[in-house]
């Protein structure tokens, strides 16, 4: 009889384990969240900063940049979408990236970084075309 107890406890156990809510899988792999601002986007500038390549990678888009300082570790970034949309086909969106470098050194380092692109996505269409100020080459986000 005390067999029976347990496994009938061990059942409904496994039972109600199966009973839960759908994990929310949380995708936190891009560096920063990329910024929509028309007051924001004039004032952005790249200055002191190369770009060295530009992909998207799911809803990343990685920028791998180059510029001098001491290590890099006070270089702060925004992605600034200009809030305008090109009516093509694709669509076009237009950003620039803001880069602030406070570092005083001459030594040179190259640095990836990246920035979730789901804010800029326009609803009922599946992909668009980024135009990146300082990157000759269109990039396709589809989402």
């Amino acid at each position: 009889m005390f067999k029976k107890i347990v496994f009938t406890t061990a059942v409904i156990f496994c039972f109600m384990n199966t009973q839960c809510e759908e994990d929310v899988i949380v995708d936190d792999s891009c560096d920063y969240i990329t910024i929509i601002s028309e007051s924001k986007y004039p004032e952005a500038s790249s200055e002191g900063l190369t770009f060295i390549n530009a992909e998207i990678q799911g809803d990343c888009l990685l920028i791998d940049i180059g510029a001098s300082g001491c290590n890099g570790d006070s270089w702060e970034f925004e992605l600034i979408d200009s809030g305008a949309v090109a009516e093509s086909e694709p669509e076009q969106r237009f950003l620039k990236l803001d880069f602030d470098n406070d570092e005083a050194c001459l030594a040179s380092f190259e640095r990836t970084i990246s920035f979730d692109l789901k804010p800029i996505r326009i609803s009922e269409s599946g992909k668009i075309i980024l135009n990146l100020e300082g990157v000759d080459k269109d990039l396709i986000y589809s989402y």
